[in-house]
């Protein structure tokens, strides 16, 4: 039998952290044996529709609510304090326009984050959602290097108080998870769509990308859209309405 390198370094990882695995299960295998016990299926696809128009500057509900849902506390230091969703700046340097606009994890169908990490920790679901398994990740960071819209944080502080749906922990990586607590429960939407919603922006839109009679993919329809960084050609489930 061959064995890549990288299903090598996938084994030998498992062996060195086999006391956080269920016995007989490979690290391998993890990410699917994960998805038979979530309510995850193939058949959706989940994604943001982020109109930057609609983004009003200086606006940040979205950062606050997604702090809040997910336990995240700021200490005031940019350098260390995670950061799940971020508002930018962009602006035409010929003409002058400019507009603010959220950035978080884009979901990728091919995610540069899995990719690269050597333990199997970072992973994407079933249904397109890409997270971290934190008993596994051994916080080596090289899914933040790998991630060309700088969507991931490592967490440098103790923890002190969990959520008990939302996983975090000291020495680990962390990123957006798209609300995967709520998508699991059937709440229909991100804390930030919702914050946004109720700001009464509506910037931020939450659906199944596969679902054609969803809101989200009639948008997606009729209106031309990009992806950050298009060229890398990640097929990101986070698409921006143009002009």
């Amino acid at each position: 039998m061959t064995v890549s390198r990288r299903e090598f370094i996938t084994w030998t990882g498992a062996a060195a952290t086999g006391a956080e695995l269920a016995p007989g299960l490979r690290l391998i295998e993890l990410a699917d044996a994960r998805a038979l016990d979530q309510p995850a299926t193939a058949a959706n696809r989940w994604g943001l529709l982020i109109d930057p128009s609609k983004c009003a500057e200086g606006c940040s509900a979205c950062v606050t609510a997604c702090n809040t849902e997910n336990g995240i506390t700021k200490t005031g230091n940019p350098a260390t304090d995670p950061q799940w969703i971020r508002t930018v700046k962009v602006e035409d340097p010929q003409t002058g326009y400019a507009e603010q606009l959220p950035v978080m994890c884009q979901h990728c169908a091919e995610p540069p984050c899995v990719d690269v990490c050597p333990t199997g920790a970072s992973f994407k679901r079933i249904d397109g959602i890409v997270l971290v398994d934190k008993h596994i990740c051994i916080g080596c960071r090289y899914c933040m290097m790998a991630c060309p819209y700088k969507a991931r944080s490592f967490i440098h502080e103790d923890i002190t108080e969990h959520k008990t749906d939302v996983p975090r922990g000291k020495g680990t990586v962390e990123s957006c998870t798209l609300c995967v607590q709520k998508v699991d429960r059937g709440d229909g939407a991100t804390v930030c769509a919702e914050a946004c919603a109720k700001e009464g922006h509506r910037a931020i839109l939450f659906g199944d990308l596969k679902d054609s009679n969803s809101e989200i993919a009639k948008e997606l329809a009729k209106y031309p859209t990009t992806e950050l960084r298009a060229d890398l050609n990640l097929n990101t489930g986070v698409r921006y309405r143009q002009a």
